[in-house]
C-alpha cells in the first residue's frame, strides 16, 4: 500500500518523532494525529484507554490511508500494540525508552530515565533495563510536569525556567552522584522538543538520547512504499487546537483537521 507516514501520539510529543522521520525520509508524505481530548494518558485506567486508543488511530488511518503506523507514545505502545496489528493491514512501529542505546553510551555506567509516571512504573520498562542496562546504576525521574511544558510550548508559550529546574532537580542531583549520571534517557516523545532548554539548564554536559532515529530506522525496515506517496501532509486532533496551528506548521504539518471517530 503506498501512502504518507501517519504518526499518532496523545499530544504534541510526536512531533519530535515526525522530526526525525523527516531527516530519515525527506521525499515522504506525512500525517499526525493526536489525541487531545484525553491528553494526559497517564491519567485514564488502562482497559479504557486501550479502546480509545485503536479507536484514535482507527480513524486517523481511514482519514489519510497510510503505508505504516508510527505510535509515537510510550504509554499508547505498551498497551495497545497487539490490538492495533490485530485490526490494521498496514505496519504498526511502537515507542519504547532508548535504555539499549543509552547503555551503549555511559562509560560512568550511571543513566537516567527521564519519563513519565506511567512510564516508569509499568514492567516492559523494567524489562528493558533488566535486558539492557543491568549493569548500570539506573536513577528514575517521573517528569510528567515536563509533558505539559512542551504542550504549552507548541502552544506558543515559552518554557517557564522556575518550573523546568523544579521538574529536573533531580536529574540534576544524580549527575552530581557518585559515580555520576552521565547519560539520560528521554523517554517520553514530547522531551526531545525541550531539549535546547534541558542542554541550557543542566550544570554538566550529559548525553541525551530518545527514540527517534531506533523509530525512523524500524519504519524503514517495514515498508518501504511510502517514499511514492504524494499527499499533503495533513494533521489531525480530536478537540479544536487553534493554539497548536503554527506548531504544527513549524513541523510541516496543515492545520488541525477535527478527527470523527465511530461511536
Amino acid at each position: 500500500m503506498t501512502g504518507p507516514i501517519l504518526i499518532f501520539d496523545s499530544g504534541v510529543g510526536g512531533l519530535s518523532v515526525a522530526h526525525a522521520l523527516r531527516c530519515a525520509y525527506p521525499e515522504a508524505a506525512f500525517c499526525y494525529a493526536c489525541d487531545n481530548a484525553w491528553l494526559p494518558y497517564g491519567l485514564r485506567q488502562d482497559n479504557e484507554l486501550t479502546a480509545r486508543i485503536v479507536a484514535v488511530c482507527l480513524a486517523a488511518v481511514g482519514a489519510c490511508q497510510p503505508s505504516v503506523l508510527v505510535v509515537a507514545c510510550n504509554t499508547a505502545s505498551t498497551l495497545a500494540l497487539e490490538q492495533l496489528r490485530a485490526a490494521l493491514t498496514i505496519p504498526v512501529v511502537g515507542t519504547v525508552p532508548a535504555i539499549k542505546p543509552a547503555a551503549h553510551l555511559s562509560t560512568s555506567r550511571h543513566i537516567a530515565l527521564l519519563a513519565t509516571s506511567a512510564t516508569i512504573r509499568r514492567p516492559y520498562t523494567q524489562t528493558l533495563i533488566d535486558s539492557f542496562a543491568s549493569d548500570c546504576c539506573i536513577t528514575r525521574v517521573a517528569a510528567d510536569g515536563l509533558v505539559v511544558e512542551a504542550e504549552r510550548w507548541l502552544g506558543g508559550y515559552p518554557p517557564s525556567q522556575m518550573r523546568l529546574n523544579a521538574i529536573l532537580t533531580p536529574l540534576w542531583q544524580a549527575a552530581r552522584d557518585t559515580p555520576p549520571m552521565d547519560t539520560v534517557v528521554l523517554g517520553c516523545t514530547h522531551f526531545p522538543l525541550m531539549l535546547p532548554w534541558l542542554e541550557a539548564l543542566s550544570p554538566v554536559a550529559l548525553n541525551w538520547v530518545d527514540s527517534g532515529a531506533a523509530i525512523a530506522r524500524r519504519v524503514g525496515q517495514v515498508s518501504e512504499t511510502f517514499n511514492l506517496g504524494h499527499h499533503d501532509n495533513r494533521s489531525f486532533t480530536t478537540a479544536t487546537a487553534d493554539s497548536l496551528c503554527a506548531g504544527l506548521a513549524d513541523y510541516g504539518f496543515a492545520p488541525p483537521e477535527l478527527l470523527r471517530l465511530k461511536n
